[in-house]
């Protein structure tokens, strides 16, 4: 299906093309459909995507392919070490012929952002999201620029580990909706990979199945998504569980409960329904919870699973 031939007609919530875009992912990112779920949850959620693992199991392509899927204009930054927020944002040249300055738009000023191994970059240039991907606008020059709407920005992060990385602080990691990883292939997705080639070379024949009209209706509806009140309560008492027990320094913010929500609300819409369950929350809270915590005992995000059993369902 071609961009020009798309209708902007499609009915939000259409989980039958919604599964018809995670089905497509599926062919490049081999055997990794749970992954692939959230990360289209985290876009029609709105939201900013971190993509945490080693490199060469498919961070960059996932980013792509989304991307082309999706309809959006794309753009990657390569982050490095001497790297400076106007290689981001922009940066404003003096025109001798008119005699003032012009403002020249970075790679920011695109509706998906790849920001690639984020985390190789220096704090400073790493703050030069933090407005992007808070406000949906650039301040450069005294001067405040909105970005396309829609906006994301889809990072991918090498371990903490590996030489030559900065880490992310924690109010970055706020502004991502949802922290993935994609980790190593089963044994018959890896089969599956070695025997058919390269993956990126592949993209080049994946085409949009929606465009941007259908995307931020899409959006819209996520919001129309009905949470009971029973839900909220549900919701309330794991952000309470996180603030109350002994094994996170901090617990989740009201923000983070709100983050919850929205991701749950976009992953009931991808099953065509039309109101949240608690197995909703349980399936993105991994996700949206695991960066917000830090734990004494590690990744605040492994212990998750104590806290879903630990809190009753209403």
């Amino acid at each position: 299906m071609h961009k020009a031939a798309l209708s902007t007609a499609v009915a939000p919530g259409d989980d039958a093309i919604l599964r018809q875009i995670l089905e497509d992912a599926g062919r490049l990112i081999v055997g990794k459909q749970q992954v692939l779920r959230l990360a289209l949850t985290s876009v029609l959620a709105s939201g900013h995507l971190l993509i945490e693992d080693i490199p060469g199991v498919g961070k960059t392509t996932l980013a792509h392919v989304l991307a082309r899927l999706l309809g959006l204009d794309f753009q990657r930054i390569q982050f490095t070490a001497d790297m400076l927020p106007a290689d981001i944002l922009g940066v404003s040249i003096y025109d001798r012929g008119e005699g003032r300055f012009h403002f020249h738009p970075g790679p920011i000023f695109s509706q998906l952002v790849l920001a690639d191994e984020i985390n190789r970059a220096t704090p400073k240039t790493q703050s030069a999201l933090l407005e992007a991907m808070e406000e949906r606008q650039v301040t450069a020059d005294g001067e405040t620029r909105e970005l396309p709407d829609p906006f994301f920005v889809i990072a991918t992060q090498n371990p903490r580990s590996q030489i030559g990385t900065f880490g992310l602080p924690e109010s970055q990691l706020d502004r991502f909706l949802m922290r993935i990883r994609l980790g190593y292939p089963d044994a018959a997705a890896e089969r599956e990979l070695l025997a058919g080639g390269d993956r990126r070379r592949m993209l080049k024949d994946v085409s949009a199945r929606i465009d941007t009209q259908t995307l931020l209706a899409w959006q819209t509806h996520v919001d129309r998504v009905h949470v009971a009140p029973a839900l909220l309560d549900y919701v309330q008492a794991l952000l309470s569980a996180t603030r109350s027990s002994p094994r996170w320094e901090l617990g989740l913010s009201p923000r983070a409960g709100l983050a919850l929500l929205r991701a749950a609300r976009a992953w009931a819409m991808i099953d065509g329904r039309a109101q949240v369950v608690p197995e909703d929350v349980q399936a993105v809270l991994p996700s949206v919870a695991g960066h917000r915590l830090n734990s004494l005992e590690g990744d605040g995000g492994d212990r998750l699973e104590t806290l879903v059993e630990s809190v009753a369902i209403p």
